[in-house]
C-alpha cells in the first residue's frame, strides 16, 4: 500500500500560553486514536505547537484504509429453505437487506448445523476522505473549557480559526475545517514575515517557517533555545546564574514564535526586599527569570525572552526595565509598609474573615489550630508553647498588603515578619512551613515546631469539614482534604513521628463546637489511610500489598509504612506464595467454625500425628522468636522468620486431616491453625496476597 506524509495546521489568534502545550498533546492524541480506530496504517507521529499555530505530522501514512473480510450470518439452512428447496421469506429478507441475490450466499457449517453466510470483502476508504472527520472529531475533543465564537460564524475554538493547512504529499485536501477551506498556504512570525507562506509538502513545514517565516513551530526545540539562551547569558553577561522554573520556562515557550533572551537591571535598593517577593512580582507579571550570584544571593537583574529580533535591543531592555519597575517599587511599598505593624495586633483582623460558614473564621480556626498543635508538639518531644504561639500567628500574613497582592507569598512573608517581630526562631520558620508540602515532592517541614502546625492545620480541616458532611466529592474537593491527607501521611512516616491518626482526629474533634457527628474521627481516619493506596501505587507497590496490611488498619502512619516495606519484602521471597495460600486456607476453615469464636490454645498432649506436633513445636519456636520484634515494631524481620513456617506448614496440609471425628482433636487442630494465622495477623492478612496455583 502506498504512503505519504500528511500535516495538518490550524492557525488561530495567540493561543493561551498555559494551555498551549495540553492542546497541543491532546489535539495529537485524537488523530492519532482516529486513525489507529480506522485500521490506517501510519509511522512517525510529530507535534508543533506555537502561540499562533497547531500543528501535526504523520510520516508514512497509509493512502488507505485496508481492505476487510465481512462475513454476516443469516437464517438456518433449515428455515432458508421451504421443502422444494426454494428460498423462504427469510432468505429473500436477507438477500434483500444486502442488496444481493439468495444464488450469491454461501453456507457454513457449525456444530449447531448449517447456516447461511454472506462473504463479501469490504473495500477501505481512501485516506482523504476519512482524514478531515478524523481532524474535526479530535478538535471537538480537546479540553476547552470555554469556546468561543468570532465574526459571523458559527464555528467554535478556543480562538479564532484563521487559515488551516491540510496536505497529503503535494496534495491538498480542501474539505472545510472549522468552516475554513484548507489550502497550502501557513503565515510566518506576526512583525518579521507577516504574509502567506506556501508549504509545497508535509516534510518543508518547520523549515519553511524557520526560514522564510521567522516561526519556531517545534515547541520542544523552542524551549531548549530559550533554557540555553537564558542560561548562556547570565553567564556571560553576569557571571551568575539564571534560575528557571519549568512552568515559567513552558509558559515562556508558548508566548513565543521567534524568542531572543534579553537581560535588563533593576535598581540595587530593591534587594532590601525578600527574594520571594521580588521572584513573584517578575514571575507572575512579567515573566521574567531572575538571576543569583555564585553563592545564591539574587542580583539585580532579570532576564525576558523577546519574540521579536529587534534592531535596537536597548530600547526593548529600556521598555521591560521601566515596566518592572513600577511593580518592583510596590513590594517594596508593602513591605516597609507591612513590618509597621506586629502580627499579633494582626490576630483581630482574622475574626470577620470566614474560614467556613458553619466552621467560623480564620480566627476560630487560629484557636483550633493553635490548641491542636500544643498537643501534636507535645507527642513529638516538641516544645508545646512554641507550637501554641506559631499556629496563633499562622494566618495573620494574611492580611498583609504584601499578601494581599501576592498570593503566593502566604507563609513566606510570615516567616520573614514573625523574625522582623522578634518572634523565636522556630515560630518564624512554622508560618512558612505550615502549608508544606504544598505539592506533591514538595519538601517538608524541618523544625518539630513546623511538623506540628502543618499537620494540625490540615487534620483540623479535615475533621471539620467531614464533621459539617462536606467531604470531597467526585472531582470536587474545593479544601483540598486530598492534598491534606497526604501532606499529613507524608510528615508524620519521613519525619518517623510516633503520631496515631485516631488520637488526632479525636483532639481535633474535642476542638470543634460545630460538629455533631458522633463518628466523625472513624471517618476521617478511613479515609485518609484510604489515600495511602494510591501512596504506594506511585512507589510501584501493588494494591494487594496496600488491602493486606489495611485489613489489621493501623492508624499510626509510620507503623502502617512499616508495615507495607515488610509485607512488600515478605512478597518477594519463594515461600511467600505457598504461605499466601496457607494462610487462605487456615482463614476460610475459621471461618466456616466460627472465626473469632476459635481459639488459640494447643494442647499438646492431644496432638495425634507427627507433621502437626511438628507445626505446633515450629509455631511456638517462632512466637518466641517474633514476638518481640513485632513489639519493636521490626515487621520485616519477623515476617522473614515466619517464612520458615512454609514446609511444616505444607506437611501439615498433606498429611493432617483438620476437621477430625473427635471433637478435641479436631478444635485443638482448629486452635493451632489459629495460633498460625494470628501470627502473620500482628502483621497483615497475608490470606489477600496472590497465592501459589
Amino acid at each position: 500500500m502506498a504512503t505519504q506524509d500528511f500535516l495538518v495546521e490550524l492557525g488561530t489568534e495567540e493561543l493561551p500560553p498555559k494551555a498551549l502545550k495540553p492542546l497541543s498533546d491532546a489535539f495529537t492524541q485524537g488523530i492519532v486514536k482516529g486513525l489507529e480506530e480506522a485500521g490506517i496504517d501510519f509511522g512517525k507521529v510529530e507535534a508543533f505547537a506555537a502561540p499562533r499555530r497547531l500543528a501535526v505530522r504523520i510520516r508514512d501514512l497509509a493512502d488507505a484504509q485496508p481492505d476487510k473480510s465481512v462475513e454476516k450470518r443469516g437464517p438456518a439452512v433449515k428455515a432458508a429453505f421451504d421443502d422444494a428447496g426454494n428460498p423462504t421469506r427469510a432468505l429473500t429478507g436477507f438477500a434483500t437487506s444486502l442488496g444481493v441475490t439468495p444464488d450469491q450466499l454461501d453456507t457454513l457449517e457449525t456444530d449447531k448445523g448449517a447456516w447461511v453466510i454472506y462473504r463479501t470483502v469490504e473495500q477501505g476508504k481512501p485516506t482523504i476522505e476519512l482524514m478531515p472527520e478524523l481532524i474535526e472529531q479530535s478538535l471537538a475533543a480537546l479540553p476547552i473549557p470555554k469556546r468561543m465564537r468570532w465574526g459571523a460564524h458559527r464555528t467554535e475554538f478556543v480562538r479564532p480559526v484563521h487559515w488551516a493547512i491540510v496536505l497529503y504529499g503535494n496534495t491538498v485536501i480542501d474539505t472545510p475545517i472549522m468552516g475554513l477551506t484548507p489550502g497550502n498556504k501557513t503565515r510566518g512570525h506576526r512583525f518579521h514575515c507577516p504574509k502567506s507562506l506556501i508549504v509545497p509538502t508535509p516534510s518543508d513545514y518547520e523549515v519553511v517557517l524557520r526560514q522564510e517565516g521567522y516561526v519556531i513551530a517545534d515547541f520542544a526545540e523552542r524551549r531548549d533555545i530559550i533554557r540555553e539562551g537564558v542560561t548562556k547569558l547570565a553567564e556571560t553577561e553576569a557571571k551568575g546564574q539564571a534560575v528557571i522554573d519549568e512552568d515559567l520556562l513552558d509558559e515562556v515557550t508558548a508566548l513565543n514564535e521567534w524568542p531572543v533572551p534579553l537581560m535588563g537591571r533593576f535598581e540595587e535598593r530593591f534587594l532590601e526586599v525578600p527574594a520571594e517577593a521580588l521572584i513573584s512580582s517578575m514571575k507572575e507579571h512579567q515573566k521574567y527569570f531572575h538571576v543569583v550570584s555564585a553563592n545564591g544571593d539574587m542580583m539585580p537583574l532579570f532576564i525576558t525572552v523577546a519574540n521579536i529580533e529587534s534592531k535596537d535591543p536597548s530600547q526593548v531592555i529600556s521598555g521591560n526595565e521601566k515596566v518592572i519597575r513600577p511593580r518592583l517599587s510596590d513590594a517594596a511599598f508593602f513591605y516597609e509598609t507591612d513590618r509597621k505593624t506586629r502580627l499579633e495586633d494582626r490576630i483581630e483582623q482574622l475574626k470577620p474573615i470566614v474560614f467556613q460558614e458553619k466552621l467560623g473564621s480564620l480566627y476560630d480556626k487560629s484557636v483550633r489550630v493553635a490548641a491542636l498543635a500544643g498537643k501534636i508538639a507535645a507527642a513529638i518531644g516538641s516544645e508545646p508553647e512554641l507550637a501554641t504561639r506559631a499556629g496563633m500567628l499562622a494566618k495573620t500574613d494574611l492580611c498583609t498588603e504584601m499578601v494581599l497582592e501576592f498570593t503566593d507569598l502566604q507563609g513566606i512573608m510570615g516567616q520573614y515578619y514573625a523574625t522582623n517581630d522578634g518572634e523565636a526562631a522556630d515560630v518564624a520558620k512554622a508560618l512558612n512551613e505550615q502549608y508544606m508540602p504544598r505539592f506533591a515532592g514538595d519538601q517538608l517541614p524541618t523544625t518539630l515546631t513546623g511538623c506540628a502546625v502543618a499537620i494540625a492545620d490540615r487534620i483540623d480541616s479535615l475533621v471539620g469539614l467531614f464533621g459539617i458532611n462536606q467531604p470531597p466529592s467526585g472531582t470536587r474537593d474545593p479544601f483540598a482534604l486530598r492534598r491534606a491527607s497526604l501532606g499529613v501521611l507524608r510528615i508524620i512516616i519521613e519525619r518517623e513521628l510516633p503520631l496515631d491518626l485516631q488520637t488526632l482526629c479525636e483532639w481535633a474533634k474535642d476542638e470543634h463546637s460545630a460538629i455533631s457527628e458522633p463518628n466523625v474521627a472513624d471517618t476521617v481516619v478511613d479515609y485518609m489511610l484510604e489515600r495511602f493506596r494510591a501512596h504506594y501505587e506511585e512507589q510501584g507497590i501493588g494494591a494487594e500489598v496496600y488491602l493486606a496490611v489495611h485489613a489489621r488498619r493501623p492508624t499510626r502512619p509510620l507503623d502502617f509504612d512499616r508495615r507495607v516495606k515488610a509485607v512488600e519484602a515478605f512478597r518477594q521471597l519463594p515461600e511467600a506464595q505457598a504461605l499466601a495460600g496457607a494462610n487462605k486456607r487456615v482463614s476460610n476453615i475459621l471461618t466456616k467454625q466460627g472465626g473469632d469464636q476459635v481459639g488459640e490454645a494447643v494442647n499438646n498432649s492431644l496432638l495425634q500425628d507427627a507433621e502437626e506436633k511438628t507445626l505446633a513445636d515450629q509455631v511456638e519456636q517462632q512466637a518466641a522468636r517474633v514476638l518481640p520484634l513485632f513489639e519493636q515494631g521490626d515487621y520485616a524481620s519477623a515476617l522473614s522468620s515466619l517464612a520458615g513456617l512454609r514446609e511444616p506448614v505444607d506437611n501439615f496440609f498433606d498429611a493432617v486431616m483438620v476437621m477430625a471425628d473427635d471433637e478435641a482433636i479436631r478444635d485443638n487442630r482448629l486452635a493451632l491453625l489459629n495460633r498460625l494465622r494470628n501470627l502473620f495477623l500482628r502483621v497483615a492478612d497475608i490470606s489477600l496476597l496472590p497465592a501459589a496455583n
